[in-house]
């Protein structure tokens, strides 16, 4: 269905605009959502999918100079960080700021870093709720 988004003032970054929205779909639209911002020039967002009976979560981060990250996401909206990922860090272990950098990089912790200012809802910025029903 068609959307339509109310834009505010993004304060953390002067000349740029921002909005927010709730969504409700089947398991594998945030993919979609994701894939369909991705081609946007200068944009920074972030697609939440919640966990779903037999489905994991995911989130889809996007920055223009880091590009998309993903992740599982357990249902309480945690990263779940696959164990060979782990296991890839854990080579590291005699460097501990290279399993330090391997475990962040899983977590997207750069990710987070650069679009923390963007989350902040600047005061007045509009936030809708929807629900669905049955």
């Amino acid at each position: 269905s068609r959307v339509h988004l109310d834009w505010t003032e993004q304060p953390a970054a002067r000349g740029m605009m921002r909005a927010e929205t709730s969504w409700v779909g089947p398991a594998g639209t945030g993919a979609s959502l994701a894939s369909a911002l991705r081609g946007w020039a200068n944009l920074r967002y972030e697609v939440t999918e919640e966990a779903s009976v037999g489905t994991d979560g995911g989130r889809w981060s996007h920055t223009p100079d880091l590009g998309i990250f993903h992740a599982q996401t357990d249902v309480h909206g945690n990263v779940v960080v696959p164990e060979d990922r782990i296991r890839a860090a854990l080579v590291y272990a005699a460097d501990p700021d290279r399993m330090r950098r391997e475990l962040d990089l899983a977590l997207g912790q750069a990710w987070d870093d650069e679009l923390e200012p963007f989350r902040y809802a600047g005061a007045g910025a509009p936030v809708r709720w929807l629900h669905r029903v049955g």
